[in-house]
């Protein structure tokens, strides 16, 4: 049972990482309009790994405050 629940979380971790590799790349391409879009999505997936309490909440919340920050600082 721990087994399970340990891989389960380890899938949801690598979701929640996936999904703030992929906010970073548009980021990166510097295409605010795509940047936004994708952290409108990635922002659903950190808040549901958040309430399963997979990462603390203020994590998620610092995270997704980080991304926020640097699509607001595109031109």
């Amino acid at each position: 049972q721990a087994e399970e629940t340990r891989q389960r979380n380890a899938s949801l971790k690598s979701a929640l990482r996936t999904a703030v590799k992929k906010v970073k790349k548009a980021i990166a391409t510097g295409d605010k309009a795509a940047a936004a879009t994708q952290f409108q999505a990635s922002q659903a997936v950190i808040d549901r790994i958040s309430d399963k309490r997979i990462v603390h909440k203020n994590t998620a919340s610092r995270t997704k405050s980080r991304l926020a920050q640097a699509i607001k600082a595109l031109a």
